[in-house]
């Protein structure tokens, strides 16, 4: 499987980049934290480890470590509008449940 991107996505990281001046795509990872056990971290990438996965979706870099990648693979990562918010959403087809703020999950 891979881990995606949407064109929306896409578009809001490629912006956040150009506007950073520098980095070479996102990376996503899991950290154990929160109700249910686990949240996402995307941050920006200046360099690539060399244990990293690399995939790219809509010309954008998206890296992952290998204890990550067991938990979201196959995740598509979305940027929605609801009403005055904005922000990425984890499409992750792994998740069997989540609290209910929405910051962790469970696989």
């Amino acid at each position: 499987m891979a881990i995606t991107l949407t064109k929306q996505a896409a578009e809001r990281a490629g912006k956040y980049l150009q506007s950073r001046g520098k980095g070479l795509g996102l990376k996503l990872a899991v950290k154990t934290t929160g109700c249910s056990g686990m949240a996402y971290v995307l941050e920006f990438v200046d360099k690539i480890d060399p244990n990293d996965e690399v995939f790219e979706s809509h010309g954008v870099k998206i890296l992952v470590d290998p204890k990550s990648l067991i938990y979201i693979d196959g995740t598509e990562l979305d940027f929605v509008r609801e009403g005055l918010n904005e922000g990425f959403k984890f499409n992750n087809p792994n998740v069997k449940d989540s609290c209910g703020c929405g910051e962790s999950f469970t696989v």
